[in-house]
Parts: C-alpha cells; structure tokens; sequence
C-alpha cells in the first residue's frame, strides 16, 4: 500500500484543488514564483521559544504551518517541547506557509537565513508534487536551498516527502528519489517519511485526507526527533547567543 491508503484517495484528489490549486499532472502550471518574499506572507512564528539554546528554522509548507490545528499543535512546536523536556531546550521558528512550493521556499530561504539559525529543517516538494510540476525543477530548487543554508554556516536537515499513487508510477517514484538522491550528494541527513504511521489513517487526517490532526502532527514530531536530537548533538559553528 501507498502512502495514501485507498480509501482517502478520492478526498484527497477532490481536495487539491480546493485546498492548493493545484493543476493536474499534465495541465497548465502556476505562475513563477516571486523573486523576494511576498508582501501578504506573515513573518515566521516563535512558538514557545526559550531565551537560550539553539535557533532551529523550520522552512516548509501547510505541513510545517500546521493547517487546521492550534499552532502549539504543529510538529515545529512539539518538537520545540519534547527537546525541552529532555532538558535541551531550542528557539522553535515555525516558517511554515500554506501552499508553498520549492520555488517559494528558494525565493525566500536568504530572507530565513538572516535570523542566523543554527539548523534549518526543510520540509518542502509536496506541493510541487501534487501540482505534477517537472521533477527536475523540484530537484533543483531543494538542492539551491539546502546549498544556501550550508553556505551560511547552519546545519540542515531534509524532510522526505512522498505522494498518492494516483499519480503514476514513473513520477511518484521518481518524486520520492529526489530526496535521497540529494541527501547523499550533499551529505546531509535525512528523514525518510515525514508522515510515515500519518498518510492514509482517516482517524490521523482532517476531512481533506491530507492534512494531519492534532494527534498526526505528534507522530510526525516522534518520526523527525530523532534526527534532529543527532543534528543538535552534532553542534554548529556558531556562537552561543548573548
């Protein structure tokens, strides 16, 4: 079975439109992103941010904003908990924005890295996948940004992502290596599945079959702590904030 359980397909198919507007793999494409950070995009959130430790950026999509769940529900914000409950307390950013692509995510990672994070979690491709954009730019613009947050000094961490099976054998495979592929090239670490134990569970996604609940983004932080728990072991090469 896929990443999409049958018996959600169908809502989650029927809901792209609505919820992304997307266009089918095939169709006509959404405009070009824009160059700079777009002017209606909220600045990124803080959620329960201590005073001290570590600037941990999350730049994602509607799965990092947390849609349709209270924002201290999110997978940013529990993570930012649980590290604290084990005594290692992060600055959670939440740079999670509704709809957002890679080209998006590209457009406006220099903007996140001027907070000087010290580790940047990137949770993108989703969308670009469920609009059937070309692999190759999704690939290119994931690698352009996890280029760029190396280049500034912080340590990153890639969230793999796969799609529905509607979507066709040779593209969905070809989608889910993407992220892999550029784990291994770049050497950086990587979470396989983001929603693994989430996709396809009716009792774990809201009414659109793609969007988590409460209950979904508490797995998704159990399935991405790990790796990030390592990534802050592993340290940055900058100091300590005042």
């Amino acid at each position: 079975m896929g990443p999409f359980a049958p018996s959600v397909r169908a809502v989650a198919v029927l809901s792209l439109s609505v919820l992304i507007g997307c266009a089918e793999p095939g169709g006509e494409r959404p405009a070009a992103e824009p160059a700079s950070v777009p002017p209606q995009v909220a600045p990124p959130s803080t959620v329960d941010a201590p005073s001290a430790g570590p600037l941990v950026v999350f730049l994602g999509d509607s799965l990092t904003a947390g849609l349709g769940v209270d924002e201290d529900d999110s997978f940013p914000a529990r993570l930012g908990r649980r590290l604290a409950s084990a005594g290692r307390p992060v600055r959670v950013v939440n740079a999670g924005v509704s709809g957002d692509t890679t080209a998006g995510g590209r457009a406006r990672v220099a903007w996140l890295l001027r907070q000087q994070p010290d580790v940047v979690v990137v949770e993108l491709g989703a969308n670009d996948g469920l609009r059937g954009l070309a692999l190759e730019e999704t690939e290119d613009n994931l690698r352009a940004i996890l280029e760029a947050v190396a280049e500034s000094g912080a340590r990153v961490l890639l969230v793999g992502m796969k799609l529905p099976p509607n979507y066709g054998p040779d593209y969905t495979r070809g989608f889910e290596q993407i992220f892999p592929r550029l784990a291994e090239e770049l050497d950086i670490p990587l979470v396989p599945f983001l929603l693994d134990g989430v996709a396809g569970d009716p009792e774990l996604n809201q009414a659109d079959g793609i969007h988590p609940t409460a209950d979904g983004h508490s797995i998704m932080a159990a399935n991405v702590l790990p790796y990030l728990a390592q990534l802050l072991d592993r340290g940055t090469g900058r100091p300590a904030p005042a």
